[in-house]
This record gives C-alpha cells, structure tokens and sequence, in this order.
C-alpha cells in the first residue's frame, strides 16, 4: 500500500475549472503560510502593518502559527484537486467557511479595528470566487 490511496478523479464528474480554482487556492494558501511561517516578522510588519512595538513576540508567534496551518491545508487542496477530485466540492466548501470566518472576523468580529490587511480584501474576493466554483463542481459535465 503507497502513501496515498488511489485516485478518485476517474469518478469526478463536476467542471474541470472547479478543480483548477481549487489548486490556485491551494498554492494561494501555501504562499501565504510560507510568508507567515518563515519570514522574520511573519509579514505582521511588512505586509499587514501591524504595529510590532508593543508584545512583537506574541505577534509574530501568532503569524507564524497561522502559517503552520496554511501550508498543510494548502497541500490538501493541491492533492485533493490534482489527485482526489470527487472531494473537490467539500474541499470549496471548506475554503469558503474559512474565507467566510476570516471575513467576518476581519471586518465585524475581533479583528475588526479599522485597519484592513490585504487577507481581509482578499477573503471576501475568495468567498465569491470559491461559490461560483463550487457551484459548478456540483453540475455534472460530459467527459
């Protein structure tokens, strides 16, 4: 038995370009982790202009944690969408929960102070985006 079952795409039977969205939101995810885990100040400072003046420690450990979430999810998406199709629309669906949490936090919840870093534009593009592909991922198209 390999590391990874066999693949399900065979049975896929939504739009192509659903797959696809899924797997530029997975690299969309990675990239972001990367930035997050692996620059010095997680992008707290260069990227969201946060102010890194008072608990900087607690900040950046915080950004880096994120990324340590973004970039095994992010690998999710790219198998689920290269190798596992028929989880395309759960996956969307997934994605679109998170956008949908980040979006809320970001511009009514906790995190809603004024200042808008670019995840918080992005979140709402994403939550769009990601309906419109998952629609299509639940329509069956000819092969």
């Amino acid at each position: 038995m390999g590391f990874l079952p066999p693949t399900s795409n065979a049975i896929y039977q939504g739009s192509l370009w659903s797959a696809w969205y899924l797997t530029l939101v997975g690299v969309l995810e990675i990239v972001p982790g990367c930035i997050h885990y692996f620059l010095p100040d997680g992008g707290a400072g260069v990227i969201a202009h946060l102010d890194l003046s008072n608990r900087r420690d607690l900040i950046v450990s915080v950004f880096a944690w994120m990324g340590a979430m973004q970039i095994p999810f992010g690998l999710s998406l790219l198998i689920v969408s290269l190798h596992y199709r028929s989880l395309v629309p759960l996956f969307l669906a997934f994605s679109i929960l998170q956008r949908g949490l980040m979006a809320w936090d970001g511009w009514f919840g906790k995190g809603s102070h004024g200042h808008h870093p670019p995840g918080h534009y992005a979140s709402v593009v994403a939550i769009v985006l990601g309906a419109i592909f998952l629609a299509l991922s639940l329509r069956t198209f000819a092969a």
